[in-house]
């Protein structure tokens, strides 16, 4: 008897702690990440793999609007002189041809009187030469006084030219040196002039001073064509050809979109910025655009083969992208993914999918509401 009450009292501890024992086995946490919709809402999705396709990147680069260097002109004097008349404002249109200062100059007057000189000594050594061909032919000098006469004459002819050279020189033109030799009058003013149409865009003088020829006294101009340029990164320069398609995003235009196309793309790469100079031409006709404007420069780069999704299939999560993956029949799974930005529809995978997945396409974000609502039944 006392061994049956001790074989009870055994199997009723043993069946005791077994149930204490079941009490604290927790049952395994669900995976939030997981979802199995319902029937109704299953028949809602539809699926699609991750493919390819071929995706034209545009780089986006921040420039700005600048002058056409092929319609610049620096406009200098050609001689040493004062500031005696400025003629043209800073913002002026003026034409090629047009006088923009005036200069008085004490070179240019002892050049004129060295052209007069000259011309002078040309006049007397030629009547000299005439005068003794004709005593040569007389019989009354030799052959060799008038050979020196004649070299005479000759080197006059030399001096002559080299003299109205040196005006050209100093901006005097063959009109003006022609009237100086028949008029014999000395002027010391020079006109400073333009060398393009255009707008004086810099102006770097005053009344009084002194310039010299080295001075870039005007700045000119032709503003109806700009360059829009930009500087792209090393990394990405490969990408970029002259050529190709280019829009040019100006804020001061509301982020107008001015389309062009590469012109010049740099050969060399600035070691300081790790960057290649690239540049496109504007149309400036109607004189909307400034230069030192700000603008973006997007240059569509050439097709390459991306994994694509639809952003029909992203959902944001947490601040972040996420697809719904397939993973067997009515299971799917919230997959976090690096997406480039949206492109015709389209989103390039940059991470997160290797391009053998089935994932949701439509009705991926009634699907995370039904996670989420799981999620927090669950909790």
């Amino acid at each position: 008897m006392k061994k049956v009450l001790l074989v009870m009292l055994t199997a009723a501890l043993l069946a005791g702690c077994n149930k204490e024992s079941g009490k604290g086995v927790a049952a395994p946490p669900a995976d939030p990440a997981l979802v199995t919709p319902g029937q109704e809402l299953l028949g809602q999705l539809k699926l699609a793999d991750v493919s390819k396709q071929p995706v034209a990147e545009t780089l986006r680069v921040a420039g700005q609007i600048s002058f056409d260097e092929q319609r610049l002109a620096r406009i200098g004097a050609t001689i040493t002189g004062r500031v005696t008349d400025i003629d043209a404002l800073l913002g002026q249109s003026v034409k090629k041809g047009d006088v923009l200062a005036s200069l008085n100059s004490s070179e240019l007057s002892s050049q004129q009187l060295a052209y007069l000189k000259a011309r002078a000594q040309l006049e007397l050594n030629r009547r000299n030469a005439e005068r003794a061909k004709a005593l040569f032919e007389a019989d009354v000098i030799g052959a060799a006084e008038l050979q020196r006469r004649e070299s005479e004459h000759q080197i006059s002819v030399a001096e002559t030219r080299a003299a109205a050279d040196q005006l050209q020189l100093l901006g005097v033109s063959p009109a003006a040196i022609d009237r100086l030799g028949k008029q014999g009058a000395v002027n010391s003013v020079t006109p400073v002039v333009a060398t393009l149409s255009g707008v004086v865009v810099e102006r770097k003088l005053a009344q009084g001073q002194v310039v010299q020829p080295a001075d870039a006294l005007f700045v000119v101009a032709d503003l109806s064509r700009l360059w829009a340029v930009a500087q792209v990164p090393e990394q990405q320069v490969s990408q970029v050809k002259e050529g190709q398609a280019v829009s040019i995003e100006v804020p001061a235009l509301g982020h107008e979109k001015l389309v062009g196309k590469l012109i010049y793309v740099g050969q060399t790469i600035d070691p300081e910025t790790r960057t290649v100079l690239v540049r496109t031409e504007l149309d400036n006709r109607a004189g909307r655009l400034k230069p030192a404007m700000l603008a973006s420069m997007l240059i569509e780069a050439k097709p390459v083969e991306r994994l694509v999704v639809p952003a029909s299939a992203v959902v944001r999560e947490s601040d972040e992208d996420h697809v719904f993956v397939a993973e067997g029949e009515g299971v799917f799974r919230l997959l976090k993914v690096k997406l480039g930005a949206e492109q015709g529809g389209q989103r390039v995978v940059i991470s997160g999918l290797k391009g053998q997945e089935k994932i949701v396409v439509e009705g991926a974000f009634h699907l995370n509401n039904e996670r989420n609502r799981k999620e927090m039944e669950g909790s």
